[in-house]
């Protein structure tokens, strides 16, 4: 135990995990690790689900930042400290700010809604400030780097820190006291890579046998791609719909640890992780944001390795916002192949929409969208019609009977450029 104890990754020690779980103690919630039924019968296995939605600011973040922040020097206090997020982060770090009484300057792109912004404010009171600046994370966090050079304060990385790392480490000490059960596979998500590199680092070195599984969102692969090309690389562009995870660049503390720890890295597509947080919610009565959703997401493509086994997944936060549900909800149909849209062109005769109502649509087909694409002489002109099916296996025969009636059309679903411009 003693030379398990002394193993290091990269930069973070095993002992300065076990140091920040006692620094964190009083601070943050020892959140549940649940068996859930639901989850262990549809896989055939025992899954636990590591609630991290229940924490104080209903993410894990809270537990680096605080870690992080109660480390600074008195000069360090004295001076303050700034950060950048337009999410968990900046929650956490208010809260921070609050507790130990350090001002702090919090910059957050211009078009973060006004709900996480009064969020952030809740949680820090008059300790912070916050600044709204640019479109994107980037340029808040470049705003919030130049704020640190000019005026002497500390930044508080949202990931690439080691203090920021052994605190998310933290996660792992809960699950290994927690379960009584030897651990097969534990599933977490991967942003920055502050989660997996800290919660590996602890589970590896405790547990060597587990196995790692990191889960990226599809549109923003950041940690894979860097394993695969063995250096960090920054992606072009990155699908931000999975916001706590779409990270274009990973960290280089995070990096060193993530690729001696994880076993395998999942990508999951956006519209299966809107499925998941809709029967999380349905089932489970659970509300996660997207990326607390990824690694349940993940047991699909992971069916068969985990029949049997123990499983933990950690739900990373619940911090969802209720205007996205119509959003999620139409992701989550595109994906499961039950909603369509199409540019069709209605012939030029008398009766032709309603031969498309009452022929080519079936009889559980319903029309969720119905505008023609012209201003003038609509009835004459393409529409962008959006069929709703009841199963994946109505799609198929919707087409035939399209091209048998004589509808010419074209698949928005398979464009993304229209796709993107029109719905």
């Amino acid at each position: 135990m003693e030379q398990q104890l002394k193993r290091q990754h990269g930069t973070v020690y095993v002992e300065d995990i076990l140091i920040a779980h006692h620094t964190l103690k009083d601070v943050v919630y020892h959140t549940p690790l649940q068996k859930n039924p639901l989850l262990s019968e549809r896989y055939q296995c025992n899954v636990y689900l590591k609630r991290e939605d229940l924490q104080v600011v209903r993410s894990f973040k809270i537990r680096g930042a605080y870690n992080r922040m109660k480390h600074l020097s008195e000069e360090e206090r004295k001076n303050g400290i700034v950060c950048a997020s337009a999410g968990n982060h900046a929650q956490g770090v208010a809260y921070s700010c609050r507790v130990l009484g350090v001002h702090g300057k919090i910059y957050m792109p211009a078009t973060t809604p006004r709900q996480k912004v009064s969020q952030v404010q809740f949680f820090g009171k008059d300790m912070i400030e916050i600044i709204l600046v640019g479109d994107t994370f980037d340029d808040s966090f470049n705003q919030a780097v130049q704020c640190a050079e000019r005026e002497g304060r500390t930044f508080i990385h949202p990931f690439d820190d080691e203090y920021v790392i052994a605190g998310q480490g933290t996660v792992g000490v809960e699950i290994l006291n927690d379960c009584e059960e030897t651990i097969d596979f534990v599933f977490a998500s991967i942003g920055g890579g502050g989660l997996i590199s800290g919660l590996g680092t602890y589970i590896k070195s405790i547990s060597a046998s587990t196995k790692l599984i990191g889960v990226e969102p599809e549109g923003a692969p950041s940690m894979k791609t860097a394993l695969e090309n063995g250096k960090v690389v920054t992606l072009d562009e990155i699908d931000k719909f999975v916001d706590g995870a779409a990270v274009k660049t990973v960290g280089q503390k995070t990096f060193a640890l993530a690729k001696d720890i994880i076993d395998d890295i999942v990508v999951v597509p956006e519209g299966k992780v809107c499925t998941t947080i809709l029967e999380l919610y349905n089932e489970n009565a659970i509300v996660v944001e997207p990326a607390g959703a990824l690694p349940i997401a993940a047991l699909d493509f992971y069916k068969e390795q985990i029949r049997g086994k123990t499983v933990v997944c950690v739900i990373s936060g619940g911090n969802n916002d209720i205007g996205r549900m119509q959003e999620i909800k139409e992701r989550s149909m595109i994906y499961e192949g039950l909603q369509h849209y199409f540019i069709v062109n209605f012939p030029q005769r008398a009766g032709a929409l309603r031969e498309f109502l009452d022929e080519v649509l079936g009889p559980t087909d319903d029309i969720t969208r119905f505008e023609y694409t012209k201003k003038n002489n609509k009835e004459n002109g393409p529409a962008l019609v959006g069929i709703e099916l009841k199963r994946r296996e109505d799609y198929a025969p919707l087409i035939e009977r399209m091209k048998k009636k004589g509808f010419p059309f074209q698949e928005v679903n398979k464009d993304s450029n229209l796709f993107n411009l029109l719905i």
